[in-house]
């Protein structure tokens, strides 16, 4: 059994475990399925309260695959909630992310 499958296997007990589903992201990430870690990556910024560290995931992703416009956004909005989640830390490596890919576009 794959990783990704023992990921999906304690998914199905615990179907709103943040950490599993981060994880699962990870996997989709591992084995180049970007379509379905942002997937999960956007369940997780849609809960509440939003999973940080979704939003730095998804950022670089997107970034990756040339969705630049995407990419600056979620960071922004993920940005935001860390420091509405008090996430100093967080907020400030989305923010030399951000600033890595022109804040304000080219």
């Amino acid at each position: 059994m794959s990783r990704r499958e023992q990921i999906e296997a304690l998914l199905k007990d615990e179907p709103r475990d943040t950490f599993l589903r981060y994880a699962l992201a990870m996997e989709h990430v591992a084995d180049r399925n970007v379509g379905l870690a942002l997937e999960v990556f956007a369940e997780l910024r849609a809960d509440s309260p939003p999973y940080v560290p979704a939003f730095f995931m998804a950022g670089q992703q997107l970034a990756k695959a040339g969705r630049i416009e995407e990419a600056r956004s979620v960071l922004r909005d993920g940005i935001h909630q860390a420091r509405i989640q008090g996430d100093g830390h967080a907020a400030g490596e989305m923010s030399q992310f951000l600033a890595s890919l022109g804040q304000f576009g080219e």
